[in-house]
């Protein structure tokens, strides 16, 4: 089991450590509802240092980054960022990452900490061009810095203006004392904030240093569970639950992050679907009862005929209702119809609604 360069702090603040992705990771510290509305409130901060970190450099670098991926990449310009997926042969995927453009020979690769290895040896497998791949995820750590007051608490660490940086966008700048830090306007809860790559022998100065700017400012630390509530609410996949090798990017509804002006893996297939198509789209819905949907239930149509199940569900603490994603039919998705979501032996009734289920 893998130790983040924080284990330490997290240790001394009694958080509850679980085995995550082959790391040992906080999964609370005071609980996942004071935790979740204390981001969606105030500010938090993750520590999510086991994400997988790869530089693809030179000339070709982009073409590799073009074959690989749905997204445009070429549309990226210097200090800019983008959400994507990697394809695979079959119509599934291999996982969803951001892409940052450094310089135009230079892009920084945040992948999922459960996939590094496969995502490596997909990536190097396909690099046929001999761009310079460097796996990093030993070397950095990185803090999410999540909540409406992230800008202002952190501002004193940075001459970066945070307040005016756009979404998706970063900067490589002096960050709590250190040089060649990003900072990035990116997140994972939907509460606008920042999230900080940094060399692991800087982690202690830099978490000491956050916290103690965010003190006036109602900053907590937050676990992987409250982690897990945001990003729900927002309707945010997670690899793994809602997208697998199994799903599409079109059945998940990621057809905004899939260009066909451009060729990549599968991307024939892919086009193939999206004029067709799919047989079945990922769905977002609220209970209409009390219950708890969970990853792995049924769900059913009005005669009780099992239709799909529930590929990420929670008790939402901001809406105090239970809510869910799943893959139904194509000819069941759509906004306003119900659903049943079997919650032990009983059929929970559900709408399908449009997401972000929380508005904010």
């Amino acid at each position: 089991m893998k130790e983040v360069a924080l284990a330490a702090r997290h240790k001394e603040l009694n958080a509850k450590m679980v085995p995550f992705a082959g790391y040992n990771m906080p999964v609370s510290y005071e609980g996942v509802n004071i935790e979740h509305q204390n981001v969606r409130e105030n500010l938090g901060v993750f520590d999510v240092s086991h994400m997988g970190e790869f530089l693809i450099t030179g000339e070709h670098a982009l073409e590799l980054i073009q074959k690989v991926t749905t997204n445009d990449a070429s549309k990226l310009v210097d200090g800019k960022a983008q959400y994507t997926v990697m394809p695979n042969e079959t119509g599934g995927i291999v996982d969803d990452l951001i892409i940052y453009r450094i310089n135009a020979e230079k892009y920084l690769l945040v992948v999922n900490a459960s996939n590094i290895d496969k995502d490596w040896n997909w990536i190097a497998q396909h690099n046929t061009m001999d761009a310079t791949m460097r796996d990093m995820s030993d070397e950095f750590s990185l803090l999410a810095i999540q909540g409406p007051k992230a800008a202002k608490a952190m501002q004193a660490l940075t001459d970066v203006d945070l307040s005016n940086m756009k979404f998706y966008t970063f900067e490589v700048a002096e960050f709590a004392g250190i040089d060649k830090v990003i900072i990035s306007a990116t997140g994972y809860t939907g509460s606008g904030g920042f999230e900080i790559y940094f060399k692991n022998e800087d982690a202690e100065q830099i978490w000491d240093r956050v916290m103690e700017a965010g003190k006036d400012f109602g900053i907590k630390p937050i676990g992987l569970a409250a982690r897990d509530t945001l990003r729900l609410e927002m309707g945010f996949c997670l690899y793994g639950n809602d997208i697998d090798e199994t799903t599409s990017p079109i059945e998940a509804k990621l057809g905004w992050i899939t260009k066909f002006t451009k060729d990549f893996i599968n991307s024939e297939a892919l086009k193939k679907e999206k004029e067709e198509g799919p047989k079945r789209k990922l769905v977002a819905f609220e209970l209409e009862e009390r219950g708890i949907p969970r990853q792995g239930y049924e769900i059913e149509d009005e005669d009780g005929k099992v239709i799909g199940e529930v590929t990420s569900g929670t008790m939402s603490p901001s809406l105090e209702k239970g809510i869910g994603l799943g893959y139904v039919p194509t000819e069941v998705a759509k906004f306003g119809n119900k659903i049943f979501i079997k919650v032990r032996k009983k059929s929970i009734p559900a709408i399908q609604v449009k997401l972000p289920f929380y508005k904010g």
